[in-house]
């Protein structure tokens, strides 16, 4: 018998392992088949899903901002060009 306050030790899990788990859900497979194969909780996998959603926002956000930036770039580089042939 194992003493009852004994802790369980947690089990980390880094990006790429995260990120293969959550190509093999968008790629058809259940999460409960991945759970089980993998001998992770579905809730942890619904949880890594939750948290890249919320990234996503970020970046799409953060890339509409690149966009913007360099449509004010070449908007300037318009201007410059149209100063020059009119020279």
């Amino acid at each position: 018998m194992q003493p009852k306050n004994k802790s369980l030790k947690r089990r980390k899990y880094d990006a790429t392992f995260k990120a293969d788990v959550l190509k093999m859900i968008a790629n058809g497979q259940t999460v409960a088949y991945v759970a089980q194969a993998l001998g992770i909780s579905e809730a942890l996998i619904y949880k890594w899903k939750q948290r890249t959603k919320g990234e996503e926002k970020y970046f799409s956000s953060s890339q509409s901002s690149d966009a913007l930036l360099e449509n004010q770039r070449l908007l300037q580089q318009i201007s410059q060009l149209e100063t020059e042939r009119e020279i």
